[in-house]
């Protein structure tokens, strides 16, 4: 089935049951590696606790984490500690993790706003300081700070801190006020004003431009579940990939690709990976381009709402795609008149590149940046912005809304239209 899976709803539900039985579970592979990182920070935190008995000062600057604090573990890196929050203080920033501060739950934990202090990041009281994300995370939630510790990047979302003390395991994020991709464009929030074209494109680069980073870093990181809910937006629109608890360093040396037990979700992942378990940095390439698709269509990956024939939007899309003549009939309505036919193919040409089902004919990460730069000096050279009478997104028209996607912004592995594969 190698490179011939059919790409549809039943194919990737056939490609699901193969017996894999040689195949590496990557939650175990990585174990390892987490158990590694853990091991030392909770050393630091064991570490941390003992000094705090001795303060009696509970918000002390004292207690943010300091190189000195970590010991000198082999293979320990210094970037991957973000600053150490106490528990006390977490509960503090959450109003005591209350429920009107709950933004979101995913298999990994539950997600709560916080405030923490503008200048010493100590905690704050509610509505004080700087909103921030408090996520409460299980083993395999350690994933996260094993790459966001280490992976800095504007168009990835930051790691601000962590919480290791006793049972409880959380993470801090920066606060995306506009929430997910995903939100904005299937608009599930009657108060959200449709993307326009311009904002769409602009996603886009912002989202190729982390996938290029991660693929082009010391381990070359493959993110494995890149989609639209993991796309989030900030104030300014400018877009920041999320969530890497699936990710997984690729391949080494010579190799070609990485084994692995088949994770991600359904209609994102590469039929290839899902047929072989074979992974390289072209699933994700792939995965960019189903959401390069849906920032095209304004249509969600799998929607049963829709005739049978139209619920895979790859499969109903693809002969589109192929006719210069008929491509534009896939472009969402609501943006209709803001762009140049041009413009619309040439995005419609780097999408269905990207979902070419021979993973060697996709263009790398690095490509497809290129090719969007070129297609945003396009748009401003050829004036798109006001000959077509392009709106521009207003911030303080969706300054309302950012309170309704809050329980988007980060992350939630509970799609409404898409299930796991595990």
């Amino acid at each position: 089935m190698s490179g011939g899976i059919r790409t549809s709803v039943k194919g990737f539900l056939n490609a699901k049951r193969l017996a894999l039985s040689e195949e590496i579970d990557t939650v175990n592979e990585i174990d390892e590696k987490i158990t590694h990182n853990f091991t030392v920070l909770q050393a630091v935190a064991n570490s941390l606790n003992k000094r705090k008995a001795q303060e009696n000062s509970f918000g002390s600057p004292s207690y943010g984490l300091s190189i000195c604090d970590v010991p000198s573990t082999p293979g320990a890196h210094n970037d991957m500690f973000p600053r150490r929050f106490f528990y006390s203080e977490l509960k503090t920033a959450t109003w005591n993790f209350h429920p009107e501060n709950k933004i979101g739950e995913g298999s990994f934990g539950q997600v709560f706003k916080g405030w923490v202090d503008d200048n010493t990041s100590t905690s704050a009281n509610p509505g004080n300081g700087m909103l921030v994300a408090v996520k409460t995370i299980n083993r395999e939630g350690l994933q996260e700070i094993y790459y966001l510790g280490r992976l800095h990047h504007p168009n990835v979302v930051k790691l601000l801190g962590y919480c290791f003390e006793d049972d409880h395991r959380l993470l801090v994020y920066e606060f995306m006020a506009y929430g997910s991709l995903e939100v904005h464009l299937f608009g599930w929030a009657s108060n959200l004003q449709p993307l326009s074209w311009i904002l769409r494109m602009k996603i886009a680069l912002d989202a190729a431009k982390s996938l290029a980073f991660i693929h082009n870093s010391e381990r070359k990181v493959i993110h494995r579940d890149f989609k639209s809910s993991n796309i989030l937006l900030d104030s300014n629109y400018n877009a920041k990939l999320s969530d890497f608890g699936f990710a997984k360093d690729g391949p080494a040396g010579d190799g070609s690709h990485v084994s692995t037990r088949v994770m991600g979700t359904y209609g994102y992942a590469a039929p290839e990976y899902v047929a072989t378990g074979h992974l390289t940095g072209k699933n994700d390439v792939y995965g960019f381009g189903v959401v390069m698709l849906e920032l095209l269509s304004g249509r969600q990956v799998l929607d049963s709402s829709r005739p049978t024939r139209e619920q895979y939007l790859v499969e109903w899309a693809k002969p589109y795609l192929a006719s210069k003549r008929r491509v534009l009939k896939i472009f969402d309505a609501r943006i209709k008149g803001q762009y140049f036919p041009a413009a619309a193919r040439k995005a419609a040409t780097l999408a269905n590149q990207c979902l070419s089902a021979e993973p060697k004919m996709r263009p790398d990460m690095n490509e497809v940046v290129k090719e969007l730069e070129q297609l945003r000096e396009f748009n401003v050279t050829a004036g798109s912005g006001s000959s077509h009478n392009e709106p521009c997104q207003s911030h303080h028209s969706n300054s309302s809304s950012a309170k309704s996607s809050w329980r988007s912004w980060i992350s939630f592995k509970s799609s409404a239209s898409c299930s796991y594969i595990r």
